[in-house]
């Protein structure tokens, strides 16, 4: 996913930018060169907290996908996909992010639309090179 970057001022050892996406935006970690942290870049997103359903996951107010900061928590909505291996993937429009399960999610969820909410920290864009 494409997407325009702007570095932050430094609060803690991880560069952090905010993200701005045709979803919305949100302050993330930066995992590429801190120099390049400002601009437009293709960008591969990951979740590092772990999913627990009922907790930091549950079903979306709205069938849309949406990417927004509340505090010190990302909330990220998007159609649910299930894999075979146990994780999931969050489908947010053209693009997805791959999530790690702790707790069964109810059945019949597959497909359904779904918010995650997980600290600024667990989230983080790395640039991927064309």
């Amino acid at each position: 996913m494409f997407v325009r970057t702007e570095r932050l001022p430094p609060i803690s050892p991880h560069t952090r930018v905010r993200v701005h996406t045709p979803i919305g935006s949100a302050v993330v970690l930066w995992r590429g060169d801190p120099r390049e942290a400002d601009g437009r870049h293709l960008v591969e997103w990951t979740v590092d907290d772990d999913i627990r359903w009922g907790r930091n996951a549950r079903p979306a107010a709205a069938a849309e996908p949406g990417l927004r900061q509340e505090g010190g928590r990302v909330s990220l909505s998007g159609r649910l996909r299930l894999l075979d291996d146990g994780a999931a993937c969050l489908q947010l429009g053209h693009w997805s992010v791959l999530l790690d399960l702790t707790s069964p999610v109810p059945g019949g969820l597959d497909g359904s639309w779904v918010r995650i909410d997980v600290g600024s920290e667990s989230v983080a864009l790395y640039p991927y090179q064309t």
